[in-house]
């Protein structure tokens, strides 16, 4: 129950009142980080089919969709991603970089990234909606999944942290490999087994998704690794878009 607390304290707006704030509950909470993105993406498919359903056209839907990981999160993980972006376009050296990241305005590299991935986002779930709200709203919230399971790779033992307060530090390097490979699993089987609802081919498209938007936020985890030295609070944001992102459009090829 503490990690669960403190996967939906930490990563959702919902009333979940974190009782314990160590890194045995961070390592518990990371790894009911999927769960947490489930609900997310539940919530979202909701209200985008719901609206389909009264009528509304899928770029209403999808928009919509979009909203509520958004809202759910007070902006956190796109709050991530602008700092994180700004932080590595700014070209100055990790101490530099992270105190960029510190502020609380946005620089153009935020912008940008945050104004392209929220276009992303909505383009992919207006061409699943299209195809059937049944598709939208299963992508919703699948890749609300895989963006969090993404955080649990961030917090894996190896990776270490930024900064040695915050969020980041809590966190950084509680999750074994081999719990973080089982809670893979899982996703990656619960993945398959949506996807195979519609066809077996649908079942391997989405599972080739969900290895896609890991494999891509893996690549981004790194980078950030080797330009400011670990994680913050910030590149688990950028981490959580990314393969939430990435997840949506893979979704959408094929």
């Amino acid at each position: 129950m503490d990690g669960l607390r403190f996967a939906f304290g930490t990563l959702t707006v919902l009333p979940a009142r974190i009782t314990r704030w160590d890194r045995d509950a961070a390592r518990a909470g990371m790894l009911c980080a999927p769960l947490a993105g489930l609900v997310v993406g539940l919530a979202a498919a909701a209200v985008g089919g719901g609206f389909l359903l009264l009528g509304a056209g899928p770029l209403l839907a999808a928009v919509l969709t979009a909203a509520v990981p958004a809202l759910m999160t007070r902006g956190l993980h796109l709050d991530g991603l602008a700092d994180t972006a700004d932080g590595l376009g700014s070209g100055k050296p990790a101490e530099d970089a992270l105190r960029i990241m510190k502020q609380s305005d946005i620089g153009p590299f935020g912008v940008i990234a945050v104004l392209f991935a929220l276009l992303a986002q909505v383009a992919a779930l207006y061409e699943l909606y299209g195809r059937s709200w049944a598709h939208g709203a299963a992508a919703a919230a699948l890749a609300a999944t895989l963006a969090r399971l993404a955080l649990t790779h961030a917090s894996r033992h190896g990776v270490p942290a930024a900064r040695p307060e915050g969020l980041g530090a809590v966190v950084a390097a509680t999750v074994p490999l081999r719990a973080a490979a089982l809670t893979t699993g899982l996703v990656l089987l619960l993945c398959a087994a949506t996807g195979a609802l519609f066809s077996w081919y649908d079942a391997l498209r989405t599972l080739l998704a969900a290895l896609a938007a890991l494999c891509v936020s893996e690549l981004l985890l790194r980078r950030c690794v080797r330009r400011f030295g670990g994680v913050t609070g910030d590149v688990f944001g950028a981490v959580e878009e990314t393969a939430l992102t990435v997840g949506l459009v893979a979704l959408t090829l094929g």
